[in-house]
Parts: structure tokens; sequence; C-alpha cells
């Protein structure tokens, strides 16, 4: 079995969706979590200055992470997602031009 990975989401609400992404970015790791993607480990929610909502979590392993890809009930809330935003790359926050970003968190 492989180890734990971090990852970092990034969503990009649509205009007008910010309070539908919220919604559904807080469901996100619970069923992750239900399902035994995760380490279990809370994830940090954030936001960027242009708005995008950042997720870091821990995949239980590599495994998990492509499990995911999988299962129904994460394809729902992925898909759901897709309608009220855009998955973002880090180049694309404001803060990955500083050496060290900051970022408050989002709720």
């Amino acid at each position: 079995m492989s180890k734990p990975e971090v990852v970092i989401a990034l969503y990009r609400p649509k205009d007008g969706k910010t309070k539908e992404l919220e919604t559904l970015v807080q469901k996100h790791f619970p069923i992750l979590k239900e399902y035994g993607l995760t380490t279990g480990k809370e994830p940090f929610i954030g936001r960027s200055t242009d708005g995008t909502i950042l997720e870091i979590f821990e995949w239980a392993n590599q495994e998990a992470a492509k499990k995911a890809h999988d299962h129904p009930a994460v394809a729902k809330i992925w898909e759901a997602m897709a309608v009220v935003c855009d998955f973002g790359t880090l180049s694309q926050v404001p803060e990955s031009a500083n050496r060290f970003p900051h970022f408050p968190k989002a709720f």
C-alpha cells in the first residue's frame, strides 16, 4: 500500500455560484471520508483573493485517489461541482507568485 498523498484542489466559482459551491465543498470531504478514501485528517479550506476555494486534504493513498473516480457518490458530487465551478490550478491563483502564499479560511 502506498503512503498518504496531499492534494490541493482548487475550485473557481462560476458567476453567481459561490454559495452553491461552498455547500458542495462542505459535503465533499465527508463523502470521501465515509468511503475510506482519505486519512480522516480534517481538510483546510481556504480562499484566494480572487475567490477561488482551495481544499487541501490527504488521500489515504494513491489507490484511494484512483478509486474515487469510480465511486458513484463521489462522481455525483464532482458532477455537481462542475456545474458551479471550474477546477483550477495553483498557477491561476494570485498568491502563487508569493514565496509563502497565505490563504484565510473560507468558512
